[in-house]
């Protein structure tokens, strides 16, 4: 099946294409997925050891999943979308037979017996494990350390973090380890990596893409999603995992291949909400919001009206403070009281955070969580999308914990820095990191692309349309 241009081609030509190119190409022959994986390694083995993105391979299983998705395409079976394209897991989700440790020394040696939902759906669209990306033990904070692995280093530029949760899933993403990834998105674990890595990360709606198992069926806060480096990349790949499933109380009807190719949206006339700050809530490095103000201009030259305008976020901060808490209680209680000693900090303060709520506080946020849902959903009546930045600062050293100061600010705690998504994650409104820039020095910085409440669709169309002005990313220097 080997073509001259394909054989030839460095693994950077090859790895760095888009994943809808790539499963295209395997769909015609004109590159074998045993041979893209092989390029993929060879730049795995070459690359990761800069960036520790890639905690566990597993090349010899994968080489056997390659040759199967060969053989299947030979026979004329039917074939995923994602037939014979390599991925790695972000290492807080299950994956059967292979070891999972949700960065955590208490799971160190952990190898669950089955996939959960969304592995098992990536696997049954065709795509090839190759292994496990890093994260922050338990998935907690937007910075990629943990006691097991260390810290993923940022792809543009070593030493700087790669963001997090789903840290090394965007970093091996940049770096073209991997061509499609995933993760989840509580308070920007989606989006702050894909922002400091300069890539695409999708925090859809609550119910998009159904979590199983589950323990809190019912919950909205975190939400499972695609990354990739283009916005089409995402969009096939939740084609691939969204979609009803009735074990998931919350799980919305409409199925994935829906999303699988949006139509760039028509800009002229788009209503557009620019919200720097996010109505004064959120300091912002300025360098941040001059990089993203550049991307106005070029929208209004294309037909869109730009108005500076933000929903009442003002209850977000109890909302997704008060039920954050709820949830790391639920999740992480017993585990912090029974070995605190094997836990980080933040997580037993969260959880301790948790342990202190009445039934009456949890309430109090329910009520405010309506009531912000509602104010969104009007603010979505009068604007199309609104935009704000991803993140209010630049990657920062992985020796940092996280940022204690923003813009002149204090940050009280670890989610300060995050707030720019927090307050966004509790309005339960799909949103998305585009590139929308780089720094003097070269930094990418992410563009936060948000719609109204089970809007995935538009939010792809227009984040499509946007992609078009701003042009393909660049490439990280490796």
């Amino acid at each position: 099946m080997t073509t001259g241009a394909a054989a030839a081609a460095p693994d950077a030509d090859l790895c760095l294409r888009p994943a809808t190119e790539l499963a295209a190409m395997v769909r015609a022959r004109e590159v074998s997925a045993r041979e893209l994986l092989e390029a993929h390694l060879a730049r795995i083995e070459r690359i990761d050891p800069q960036l520790n993105a890639i905690v566990t391979l597993d090349a010899e299983g994968a080489r056997a999943a390659a040759d199967a998705a060969d053989a299947a395409l030979a026979a004329g079976e039917r074939l995923g979308p994602l037939h014979g394209l390599p991925v790695a897991h972000k290492d807080t989700h299950a994956t059967g037979g292979m070891r999972t440790t949700w960065g955590s020394p208490l799971h160190a040696d952990t190898v669950p017996a089955r996939d959960e939902l969304v592995v098992e759906r990536l696997r049954l669209a065709g795509a090839v494990r190759v292994g496990k990306t890093n994260v922050p033990e338990f998935a907690a904070g937007s910075h990629t350390f943990n006691p097991l692995f260390g810290a993923t280093h940022n792809p543009w530029r070593h030493g700087l973090s790669a963001g997090g949760s789903s840290g090394g899933a965007a970093a091996a993403l940049a770096a073209g380890l991997v061509p499609v990834a995933e993760g989840s998105d509580m308070g920007g674990s989606l989006r702050n990596p894909a922002a400091f890595c300069g890539v695409v990360g999708l925090r859809p709606s609550p119910g998009r893409v159904p979590t199983w198992p589950a323990g809190l069926g019912w919950a909205t806060l975190s939400v499972q999603g695609p990354m990739g480096r283009t916005v089409g990349d995402v969009a096939l790949t939740l084609s691939a995992i969204a979609g009803p499933d009735p074990r998931v109380p919350i799980a919305l009807s409409e199925d994935g291949a829906s999303f699988a190719s949006p139509r760039p949206a028509d800009l002229r006339g788009l209503r557009v909400a620019w919200a720097p700050d996010l109505g004064g809530l959120v300091p912002v490095e300025p360098v941040v919001t001059q990089v993203l103000a550049g991307v106005l201009p070029r929208l209004e030259a294309e037909g869109a009206v730009v108005e500076e305008a933000c929903p009442d976020l003002r209850e977000a901060d109890e909302v997704f403070g008060t039920l954050r808490a709820w949830l790391f209680e639920a999740t992480f209680g017993d585990v912090v009281r029974r070995s605190p000693e094997k836990v980080k900090e933040a997580i037993r303060r969260n959880a301790a955070r948790g342990a202190a709520l009445s039934g009456a506080d949890v309430a109090r946020a329910e009520l405010a969580h309506t009531r912000l849902h509602e104010r969104v959903v009007g603010f979505f009546d009068r604007y199309d999308v609104l935009l704000a930045p991803t993140t209010q600062v630049l990657p920062f050293p992985v020796e940092q914990e996280y940022p204690t100061e923003v813009a002149g600010v204090p940050q009280e705690d670890y989610l300060g820095w995050m707030r720019s998504c927090t307050l966004v994650s509790a309005t339960g409104c799909p949103a998305l990191s585009l590139p929308g820039g780089h720094t003097g020095d070269g930094l990418p910085v992410g563009l936060q692309v948000i719609t109204a409440p089970r809007a995935d669709l538009r939010l792809l169309e227009v984040a499509a349309a946007i992609e078009q002005v701003t042009g393909p990313a660049r490439r990280p220097p490796l």
